[in-house]
């Protein structure tokens, strides 16, 4: 199964993504942001898969989730390309019957099993480059 984003240049270090589905993220780089960095967005991705299973597990198990929040941080290198080094995913959770045993084993469970974030982020990914150079638009 393939995903598709389109990403458009706004200008400065700013960019638009589209997906498939036609929703859009803002990723923003510029000395001025008004959206995330692309180093940002991939906490935020890895936050947000894990967080889907979590309260889908806790769900299934019939102890739903009544707060959530994940709280995530990553260490860079100092050195270019500058990747995250160490990324710490905190989980804080509560509602009727959540225990910290129960809330560890759902977020073990989505950052081994279910989470493809997390599984891309811990694997060789082939990255296939290719250029294409089209006629000037400006006017």
């Amino acid at each position: 199964m393939k995903k598709t984003l389109h990403v458009t240049w706004l200008g400065q270090q700013r960019y638009l993504g589209v997906s498939e589905s036609g929703h859009q993220l803002l990723i923003d780089n510029s000395a001025v942001k008004v959206g995330v960095s692309p180093m940002e967005a991939l906490l935020g991705a890895l936050a947000t898969c894990t967080a889907y299973d979590v309260v889908e597990i806790m769900n299934k198990r019939r102890t739903p989730l009544s707060h959530y929040r994940i709280e995530v941080e990553g260490e860079r290198a100092e050195t270019a390309p500058k990747r995250y080094t160490r990324i710490t995913v905190r989980h804080i959770a509560s509602g009727a019957g959540i225990t910290e045993d129960a809330l560890h084993r759902a977020a073990h469970l989505s950052h081994e099993k279910y989470c493809s974030v997390a599984a891309s982020l811990n694997s060789e990914i082939v990255v296939d480059t290719r250029v294409e150079a089209e006629p000037d638009q400006a006017r």
